[in-house]
């Protein structure tokens, strides 16, 4: 049975998997030694864990783990093994999460050329092509962008995403929303139309928090509700599990 800690920009995912199914998974704003030792009192057979951040505590948090859980995999884009070709060119600069879901959705869809789009606090857009993570772009999230609006400007909103999909807007949130959507539709589609004419043998992934806002807007996309970056980190925790 293993523990996989999952430390984004604005909160940490905890999941319990056995044997490659998840039997629980929830959120906490940080992980403490309490919530920790919960989990071990919970879960008694916790032989193995990982943990990855993109707070860089990824090191102090696997330190906590050492005391309740014998073997711990502290996930390092630069250094740690993985299942999977790393052809970017600075590894200790890349995000673990990022790593980690092309390593799940490698396993998830073999054989096959990937692009995922993550909508997070950024949208980050990977590919994974013949068997080897390639890099990917930056640019940023649907929330992101909304405060953007707001903090730069002098008198417009803050709005929030929207399921509406209007060829403009009618009043100035209407044209916020509409703009704000509508502009990370266009961008991505191109990216999808783009892969999709370089690849056969091809397929496109989306996951994040805002992913739902998106998916039915934008054709030829499979939603990911089975949570890569948790489903790669397990991948990797496996993969590393002969040298305990």
């Amino acid at each position: 049975m293993n523990l996989i800690v999952d430390i984004g920009n604005s909160r940490a995912k905890i999941a319990i998997v056995d044997n490659g199914e998840i039997r629980e998974q929830y959120a906490v704003p940080d992980i403490t030694d309490m919530d920790i030792r919960n989990i071990v009192t919970r879960y008694p057979a916790l032989s193995r864990a990982i943990v990855a951040s993109t707070r860089g505590n990824a090191e102090s948090v696997g330190a906590l783990l050492r005391h309740y859980i014998p073997n711990v995999v502290v996930f390092t884009p630069a250094t740690t093994p993985i299942p999977l070709g790393n052809l970017y060119h600075t590894p200790q600069t890349l995000g673990a999460d990022r790593l980690a879901a092309a390593v799940g959705v490698a396993a998830l869809y073999p054989n096959r050329d990937i692009m995922i789009v993550d909508f997070g606090t950024a949208i980050t857009i990977d590919y994974v092509v013949n068997g080897a993570f390639c890099g990917g772009n930056i640019s940023p999230g649907v929330t992101t962008r909304f405060r953007a609006l707001a903090d730069y400007t002098a008198t417009l909103p803050l709005c929030s995403p929207t399921e509406s999909v209007l060829e403009y807007g009618r009043t100035t949130a209407e044209a916020i929303e509409q703009g704000v959507m509508r502009g990370i539709e266009k961008e991505i589609a191109s990216y999808v139309e783009s892969f999709m004419l370089k690849n056969n043998e091809n397929c496109t992934i989306f996951t994040g928090g805002d992913a739902k806002y998106f998916v039915k807007r934008i054709k030829n996309a499979i939603f990911a509700d089975c949570e890569p970056v948790i489903y790669g980190l397990n991948t990797i925790l496996e993969y590393n599990a002969a040298k305990f």
